[in-house]
């Protein structure tokens, strides 16, 4: 499943680089997220990056294809 992390970092204005600093997760976790080399994380690091884009966890797994 490919997190929908991009999108909203994007709504938000952010590189990955903030992000990272922002949610105190590694450059190289956004990026493996983002781009769904990593596909197993922990509750702790969504819930610090949904922190650090001022949303809910629920928007990273939102997928618009699925609305008929």
């Amino acid at each position: 499943m490919l997190l929908q992390i991009r999108k909203q970092r994007l709504l938000k204005g952010l590189t990955q680089e903030e992000l990272s600093r922002r949610s105190k997760i590694s450059k190289s976790i956004i990026i493996g997220l983002e781009n769904g080399k990593i596909t197993v994380t922990t509750t702790k690091t969504l819930v610090r990056i949904a922190e650090a884009l001022e949303c809910s966890i629920s928007k990273f797994f939102y997928n618009q294809s699925l609305i008929y």
